[in-house]
């Protein structure tokens, strides 16, 4: 059941793939069809599952499933890490590699694999100030409160 990410509870479970690039205009109007349609038909043991999304600087996709209607399932967890797959060899993009870092620079989301960010922050290229997107949130009151954060405050203050 798709719904509009904003309407969803707080204590909704997220999940954050961010991709290797960004999606053109034309991707990312592909990109939402195919989300609406993904979530309109997941489900978990054949309950409908109330689900959003969004697209965050044209880089990063976040689903979202509000668990208060039905939980996710395996196999459900399953059909969206498949859908995810697909994604990436459509756009031939990298969306669930963990060992990556985006940060900012000024507006410009960068991305880096991890151990040119742990070189850069040993250059002092980066600091704790820099902004770095914390993949690791599970829910969307932790999304809004701690995705965006200085890496000072997130888990990569260790390279710091």
């Amino acid at each position: 059941m798709l719904s509009p990410f904003k309407s969803l509870s707080e204590t909704s479970r997220v999940w954050i793939y961010q991709c290797n690039r960004s999606f053109s205009e034309l991707e990312l109007e592909e990109l939402k069809n195919s989300l609406d349609s993904f979530i309109t038909q997941w489900t978990a043991h054949g309950a409908d599952l109330k689900a959003g999304y969004e697209i965050r600087y044209n880089r990063f996709i976040i689903l979202a499933l509000d668990q208060s209607l039905n939980a996710a399932s395996g196999c459900s967890i399953d059909a969206s890490v498949h859908f995810i797959q697909q994604l990436e060899k459509k756009y031939e993009v990298d969306l669930l590699d963990k060992m990556n870092v985006s940060y900012k620079q000024g507006e410009y989301v960068a991305y880096k694999d991890l151990a040119d960010f742990k070189k850069m922050a040993k250059q002092k290229a980066v600091s704790g100030n820099t902004i770095v997107f914390n993949n690791l949130v599970t829910s969307i009151g932790e999304y809004q409160e701690h995705w965006e954060v200085p890496a000072s405050e997130s888990w990569h203050s260790r390279f710091m």
